[in-house]
């Protein structure tokens, strides 16, 4: 799919009154073997939002990024970071970045490897909040390469803050973090983002980025397909495969009598799926629908009444059908 979903009116003018922290514009990024990362891509990232950057493998999310930590040049178009060139001192020691395949030396203690990115910058965050950030107390002492998998993400990511950044990039920050640990970090990124820091997630728990994201940006093939609230990609996504973008959209499951010719026919009702004893029926007027479906099927029984899932619609948005 390759149609662009604008965005809703509201959302739009919303973003667009924000401070911009940071911009990419008609990004083409073309490598020299012929192959095109980047086709003509555009977004923004505002100040004080968490946006995930979501996409299939090989959709040019790590090129976006890599352009915007100032890594790599654009091939076309413009890359502005607080409103300079990604690749200026004064930018860089705005930012903050944890990467899915960080390392750090495994001899030196979670205290030094705090303290000795602290003295990059001007300015640190100070050594305390690091630590209670990053959940570190108590393992300060102890040697990197001692740490489980967990804890040296926590230690990453206690290092993507040490400067105090105004913009921070974080690719899969939570793998191999248990519930509490990754619950925990959410919790951090929130608080980031209230401060107003913004934060760039990229991640492939797609439960995360319904979570955490105030804007989710889906790109495939190195071009923005969708971009809105989660609520607002769920609903479009949901949609996708049947008469395009339609809010409000929900899934009602049930056991029913019902035959799908019967719910095609009522108002509102998009979508019809049989599995086993189970229907399921998307709809833009769910509350119309089920008032018809519960006074022709007084037997119908287990309903549920959600949302549609992030991951259907991702994979309805990414797919090459």
């Amino acid at each position: 799919m390759s149609t662009v979903i604008e965005m809703p009116e509201a959302t739009t003018t919303a973003r667009t009154a924000a401070e911009t922290v940071a911009s990419l514009t008609n990004v083409t990024k073309r490598y020299t073997n012929g192959v095109v990362a980047l086709d003509g891509l555009s977004l923004t990232l505002a100040r004080g939002e968490i946006i995930a950057l979501l996409g299939p493998n090989g959709a040019g999310k790590s090129t976006a990024v890599k352009l915007m930590m100032g890594l790599s040049s654009p091939t076309l178009g413009e890359v502005r970071i607080f409103g300079a060139d990604p690749r200026d001192t004064a930018t860089r020691l705005r930012t903050g970045v944890m990467l899915q395949v960080g390392k750090a030396p495994e001899m030196l203690r979670v205290r030094e490897h705090i303290n000795i990115f602290r003295g990059y910058y001007p300015q640190p965050m100070a050594y305390a909040d690091i630590i209670k950030a990053a959940g570190l107390e108590g393992i300060e002492e102890r040697f990197f390469g001692q740490l489980s998998g967990g804890q040296k993400q926590r230690v990453l990511f206690g290092i993507a803050l040490a400067g105090d950044p105004d913009l921070i990039f974080l690719d899969e920050p939570t793998v191999g973090l248990d519930i509490e640990a990754r619950r925990a970090m959410w919790a951090q990124i929130r608080s980031l983002a209230a401060r107003g820091k913004t934060v760039l997630l990229t991640t492939h728990y797609l439960e995360e980025a319904d979570a955490l994201a105030h804007r989710i940006i889906v790109i495939n093939k190195g071009k923005v397909v969708c971009e809105g609230t989660p609520a607002e990609v769920k609903s479009i996504g949901a949609g996708a495969g049947n008469s395009g973008a339609q809010s409000g959209l929900k899934i009602i499951r049930c056991v029913t009598t019902l035959t799908a010719q019967h719910l095609e026919a009522i108002s509102g009702v998009t979508h019809v799926e049989l599995a086993g004893a189970l229907t399921s029926v998307t709809s833009s007027q769910p509350e119309a629908t089920l008032r018809e479906m519960l006074a022709l099927d007084l037997n119908l029984h287990s309903l549920e009444v959600q949302s549609p899932l992030l991951e259907d619609a991702f994979l309805a948005l990414t797919s090459d059908r």
